[in-house]
This record gives C-alpha cells, sequence and structure tokens, in this order.
C-alpha cells in the first residue's frame, strides 16, 4: 500500500496561509456545541434545534471542503459560531412577515390586502386567548350559529333582510350558484365571465357547483331581450357579475340589476348579483370613485349579493352573502355550506370592522382601508420630501433620488381604471451600463430588509409610493442597513 504523501511547504499544502480548508479541518458536531456561541444557543433554544442546524451546517462545509471551496476563515471557531447563529435564527424566522407596501397598490393582494383596524386586531387577540360564544347562544345557554355574530350588522350596513358568512368571496359565489343552481341552469352575460387571479374563472367556478352555465349576449353587448329568450324549463338562476378587475369600453351594453330583477321575478327565478370588492359606504362622498355598494343592489331588487370582506370592506378575508331570507335560507342551509364556513378569528375581526361602519364620521379615522385611500396628497409628498435625502444618502453615490409625482391604485381589482394621485422617491442608477442590474440588486437589497420594502421597477428607475407609508420612521431607521448591504452611502 503507497503511503499518503506528506504535506509540503514547497507545494504548498500545509502552508500557514494556504487559502482553502479541507474535510479534515472541520470539527465534530460535538466539539461544535461545545464551542462558545454553540453552547450559548443550545442554552437558549435546547439541543433539537441546535444540533440539527449544526450538522447541516457542517454537511454544506464539507461539500465546499471537498471541491476546494471552503476558505479557512470558515473553520474559525467564531466563524462557525456566527455561521450556526444566523442558522436557527433563519430557522426561527417567521415564512409571513410584516412588510412596507410602497408599491402604489393600497389594497394589494400579494401583500396580504386590506390592513387591520386597531379595533379587529383587538378583537382577534380576544379571541384567540380565551374561549368565546363562537356556537354558543348565551342567551338560552344552547346551541348558537356564528352567523348571528355578524348577520344584524350585515343586514343594518345592507338593507338586507338575512346574511350569512364563508371564508372568501369565491366560496360565497360558489355556495351560492350550488345552492340555487345545481342541476339546472344559470343565466350569465358573456361579458361577465370574469377570471380573476389565475385560479377563479366563472365558467369553472358554475361547473365547479354543479350548475349549467348558459351565455347570453355579446362580449360588449348584452340587452334585456336575450335573458328573456334563454330562460326555460331548467333555468334556475340569472347572475350578474361586477367586473371589477378589468373595463369593457367602448360599444357597449349591459342590463343592470333592476331591470334584470323585473325579468327574473316574473319567472319566478332570484337574482345574484356578485359585487367583488363590496364597498359598504358612497365612494364618491369621500372624494374617490364610485363603486356600487350592496345596499343599492338589494334596492335593486337583487335576491342575493356577495362580496368580500378584505378589499374595500377594509376587514378580514371573507365571503359575505346577503339577501332575501328565502334565498339566504337555502344558501346556509345547503350541505356545502359547512365546509367553506368562517373559523373564529376572522370572524372576530370582520365584527369589529363592521362594527366601526355604525359610526360613519369616524370611519375614515378608524379604517385604514379608506384612511390610506383618502390621505391628502399634500401629506404624501411631505412625507416624500422628508425621506428623500436621507435615502439619498444612503444609496449615494450610485443612484440619484428626487421626490416625483405618481399615479397609484385601489388594487385588487378595484376601478381597475382609476388611478389615485400619489407621490414618492425615485432612485435611478447613476451609471447608465448595467443599470438593469443596479436596480435589481437594489430592489432585493430592500426586500431583504428586517421589515421588508417593496417598491416598483418602471422606466428605468426604483420608485416607491409613500401612499401607505403613515410612519416614514419605518423606512428611514433601515436606511443605514440598506447601505451597509449595498456597500454604498451611509456604510461609511
Amino acid at each position: 500500500m503507497t503511503a499518503r504523501p506528506a504535506p509540503s511547504v514547497v507545494d504548498g499544502s500545509a502552508a500557514p496561509g494556504a487559502a482553502s480548508a479541507g474535510p479534515q479541518d472541520l470539527p465534530s458536531i460535538d466539539r461544535l456545541l461545545r464551542q462558545p456561541g454553540a453552547s450559548a444557543l443550545v442554552a437558549e433554544h435546547g439541543h433539537t434545534l441546535v444540533a440539527g442546524e449544526a450538522r447541516a451546517l457542517l454537511d454544506g462545509l464539507r461539500r465546499d471542503a471537498v471541491t476546494g471551496a471552503l476558505a479557512r476563515g470558515a473553520v474559525e471557531p467564531a466563524a462557525l459560531d456566527a455561521a450556526l447563529k444566523r442558522r436557527v435564527q433563519g430557522r426561527l424566522q417567521p415564512k409571513l412577515r410584516a412588510v412596507l407596501n410602497l408599491t402604489g397598490t393600497v389594497i394589494h393582494t400579494n401583500l396580504g390586502r386590506a390592513l387591520m383596524a386597531d379595533a379587529a386586531v383587538q378583537a382577534v387577540l380576544a379571541t384567540m386567548a380565551a374561549p368565546n360564544n363562537l356556537e354558543y347562544d348565551l342567551a338560552s345557554g344552547g346551541r348558537g350559529d356564528r352567523d348571528s355574530i355578524v348577520e344584524e350588522l350585515l343586514c343594518t350596513l345592507t338593507g338586507a333582510e338575512a346574511a350569512t358568512v364563508v371564508n372568501n368571496n369565491a366560496a360565497a359565489v360558489l355556495l351560492t350558484i350550488a345552492a340555487l343552481a345545481r342541476g339546472k341552469e344559470a343565466i350569465v352575460s358573456r361579458g361577465e365571465l370574469v377570471e380573476i387571479g389565475g385560479a377563479f374563472r366563472m365558467p369553472d367556478v358554475m361547473a365547479s357547483a354543479g350548475a349549467t352555465l348558459v351565455e347570453v349576449g355579446t362580449t360588449n353587448r348584452t340587452h334585456p331581450r336575450d335573458y328573456e329568450q334563454a330562460i326555460g324549463p331548467q333555468t334556475a338562476l340569472l347572475m350578474k357579475v361586477h367586473t371589477s378587475n378589468y373595463a369593457v369600453q367602448g360599444f357597449t351594453a349591459s342590463v343592470d340589476e333592476a331591470e334584470l330583477a323585473r325579468i327574473a321575478h316574473a319567472k319566478g327565478l332570484p337574482l345574484a348579483t356578485d359585487l367583488g370588492s363590496g364597498s359598504l359606504i358612497d365612494l364618491a362622498a369621500r372624494g374617490l370613485p364610485a363603486e356600487p355598494t350592496p345596499r343599492q343592489k338589494i334596492e335593486s331588487g337583487c335576491d342575493v349579493v356577495t362580496f368580500s370582506g378584505d378589499k374595500l370592506l377594509g376587514g378580514p378575508q371573507a365571503g359575505l352573502i346577503v339577501g332575501r331570507k328565502a334565498a339566504i335560507d337555502r344558501i346556509r342551509k345547503f350541505p356545502l355550506k359547512r365546509a367553506l364556513r368562517i373559523s373564529k378569528l376572522p370572524l372576530a375581526a370582520l365584527e369589529a370592522t363592521l362594527r366601526l361602519y355604525l359610526r360613519p364620521e369616524r370611519l375614515a379615522q378608524d379604517l385604514p382601508t379608506l384612511r390610506l385611500l383618502t390621505r391628502p396628497l399634500a401629506d404624501i409628498r411631505a412625507t416624500a420630501e422628508a425621506l428623500c435625502a436621507p435615502l439619498a444618502a444612503a444609496l449615494a453615490p450610485r443612484f440619484d433620488v428626487s421626490v416625483v409625482e405618481l399615479l397609484g391604485q385601489i388594487g385588487s381589482g378595484s376601478l381597475p381604471v382609476e388611478r389615485l394621485p400619489s407621490a414618492g422617491l425615485a432612485a435611478a442608477p447613476r451609471e447608465r451600463k448595467g443599470a438593469g442590474r443596479a436596480l435589481d440588486e437594489l430592489s432585493a437589497a430592500l426586500r431583504a430588509l428586517p421589515r421588508p420594502v417593496i417598491g416598483r421597477i418602471a422606466e428605468d428607475r426604483l420608485l416607491l409610493d409613500l401612499r401607505c407609508l403613515e410612519d416614514p420612521a419605518g423606512l428611514a431607521s433601515q436606511l443605514p442597513a440598506l447601505a451597509v448591504s449595498l456597500g454604498v452611502g451611509g456604510a461609511a
């Protein structure tokens, strides 16, 4: 057997300053766990978690060592302690984190939609911390119905005779169709066969609910006679869908709910309408573009109105179903209702949010969604001007920063054509060459901050719309860390 050559200072394999470390330079798991930093981690988090992360750390370092890619500094005790601490902290860091929404879209689907009001947050905490009467009638001492927690509020705010709630608006639409038209036909205008988010397509929902879709009219024009001629022995439901996430413009015609209700009721059929975003108030009176309300649709003769809880209503994810008592009773008793029912935490948040609407004079103050949508442009611009110099200092000399006028949007399919005048900051790379890579690096650095900052890249600039930044300290306090991560400005 040939002996292994001894390490040689001549070829560098045993030189004190050799650049790479080998597998033999790595400590055992037991030895690593006895180091001061690792021992402190075990004392804080327990042996199981820390030992598992130590094993994963050493496995990764060993792979690098085999390929000659492991730096000698990486196997120093202090470096190993630091690497292990990072792994443990990363393992414990939640995946769902609070971020700063500086995209310009107020109700951002990917960023959690509506912010909860303080009253809703406190209601959720109270519900989590103690038993509650979710399905217990305190007056009679018997079994209760969770719908009763919000039904009276919903009826007061919409003018409906009855109401029920499920876990989101897609579920509300599915349940309504299944309960009222399963095994029969439901008539919808061809121009209202919406697709939302890639997974909610009206034809697919109809099929999943067990109803046969009957399309009437054309993409851009549908008339009363189209519905009247389509009604037959198998018709069980007329349905209208509010096209909240797109707009058909030009040579168009549609049939409103009042006319549809006349047609449906003349044949003894129910009319359902899906509003999607479902604002409970007149937005036009608040200086915003008008959006139909459930009350308006109930007054127009709709038997069922469905809408979301976490969009313009400003509450938690929920699907709200309001309307005539006979129709709501059928929906409430349908077997699918139990599978789609809302749980206690969003129900608590929904009740607290709905109660805010009983004090409309305070609504813009108490409801974050409305407060952000109606925030004065002067306030937004003042925030931008206050943050411009600190951000410019943090990004110098690689980026120029300026205050800019912007146009945002409500979001989540609400009023897709309308824009909200806003203001913010624009960061533009000083070097045109490689500008795209620089912007991507800046965007990634913002997302990597302790509280990630989400902006948008447009026209060779990174834009931070400040409509949703009510506390400038949330961004300003993180600028030193941003500069360090980019190796610029404030890192010095």
